[in-house]
């Protein structure tokens, strides 16, 4: 017959665990999650177990299991490598009328322990007769489904109020939290700015309301003050908003005017972090942003302004004259003017940059120039916004590894 399956609450119960390795390794942070006050019984442990029973979260007498160390637990886990010891740890915990489940022998076994994940208040748990690897993997997918939103959230009594300051990451929309994707698939209202990872909007449902909050460079944009009027007339109506950025909703994406905003008329706000393109584009380029003997710093410069523009809060010769890395959002049509600053107060002009266009995305390019030439290299290639700039040493270490690469392909 099927077990008949029930959820237990272990919090402030004690729960034996018999045996140090590796199963008891797996099982014992559930139990301590669930609140167990957790006794272990074996000579040895992992490391692991040794750094809880260190933290003082576990109980451990280090010895073998004698008769009598079931007293008093709510339930047993035999998890030794013997066969005779799990036998008469189940025995005693049988005779006792305590639940004992068995690492060795699921047919011996009074009970199972499911396969199991978390999503926020949710918990699946999955037997599958007792086959723990078919049960993990449909435990992955059913978490999986509800995390990416594929499983309807939005039917939940829970679902989130107010606003969500999500980021939506670099631009390939696996690159997007798991929070960020679940709040997403919870939405009644969606607006996207237009670095948003756009292939995720033909996952929402047809009654979602979408808006597009676009900045196109030298084009069309919608105003961030209409942007933060929207936000709070759509919460007030007691709609789910989640406003979806690119990158990093507080790396030069206006999150944190928004978040005022929506604070000043009332509204409870949610950030969710995101990667923000500033690292991860150099990254998908194959260029560590520092690297251990050639940059330990790097900066993240907005250029939305160029070096002689009154409105720059940049102090541009300190950044010529560092030796960390730099990172320029927003530089393309203003690259020439940035070099010319950098060269005047003191960078080398055969500083290595590159310039990635369309990083993380299949259209990914980039064009790789000393800092003297880079901006009439960059023109002739036609690099269009969006598009990130690397300055420093650490360009020549994603150049190297490409050699590497390339003297090992046969």
């Amino acid at each position: 017959m099927g077990p008949y399956l029930l959820g237990l609450r272990l919090s402030g119960r004690r729960v034996l665990v018999v045996g140090g390795g590796r199963v008891a390794q797996r099982r014992v942070p559930a139990l301590l999650e669930a609140g167990a006050m957790v006794t272990l019984v074996s000579p040895s442990v992992t490391p692991a177990l040794d750094d809880l029973i260190a933290a003082g979260r576990i109980t451990w007498h280090s010895r073998h299991y004698e008769v009598g160390d079931c007293d008093g637990a709510w339930l047993v886990q035999a998890c030794t490598d013997e066969r005779s010891v799990n036998t008469a740890v189940a025995a005693e915990a049988e005779a006792k009328h305590i639940w004992c489940v068995r690492a060795d022998d699921k047919d011996a076994s009074a009970a199972w322990t499911p396969a199991s994940g978390k999503v926020d208040e949710i918990t699946v748990a999955v037997t599958a007769g007792g086959d723990p690897r078919r049960a993990a993997g449909i435990r992955d997918a059913v978490v999986g489904a509800l995390r990416d939103g594929t499983v309807d959230a939005r039917r939940s009594r829970t679902k989130p109020v107010g606003v969500a300051l999500v980021g939506g990451g670099p631009g390939d929309p696996g690159l997007i939290t798991v929070r960020g994707r679940q709040l997403l698939a919870q939405a009644d209202v969606v607006v996207a700015d237009r670095l948003a990872p756009r292939a995720l909007l033909d996952e929402l449902a047809p009654d979602v309301e979408l808006i597009d909050a676009a900045k196109v460079p030298y084009g069309r944009a919608l105003a961030q003050e209409v942007i933060n009027e929207v936000l709070v007339d759509r919460a007030r109506q007691g709609k789910f908003v989640v406003r979806l950025k690119g990158g990093d909703p507080f790396v030069f994406g206006r999150g944190g005017e928004e978040m005022i905003a929506c604070a000043r008329a009332g509204i409870p706000v949610l950030v969710v972090p995101g990667i923000t393109s500033a690292v991860a584009v150099p990254a998908s380029a194959g260029v560590p942003v520092t690297h251990r003997g050639v940059s330990q710093e790097f900066h993240v410069v907005s250029v939305h302004v160029a070096p002689d523009d009154p409105q720059s809060t940049v102090d541009w010769p300190a950044m010529a004259r560092s030796q960390g890395t730099l990172v320029l959002l927003m530089g393309v049509e203003r690259l020439a003017k940035v070099a010319e600053a950098l060269l005047r107060d003191g960078r080398p002009p055969e500083t290595p940059v590159m310039v990635v266009q369309d990083g993380t995305l299949p259209t990914q390019r980039a064009v790789v120039a000393p800092l003297s030439t880079v901006a009439d290299r960059v023109s002739a290639a036609g690099i269009r916004p969006p598009a990130i700039i690397i300055v420093g040493d650490v360009v020549r270490v994603g150049q190297e590894v490409e050699m590497v690469r390339a003297e090992r392909l046969p």
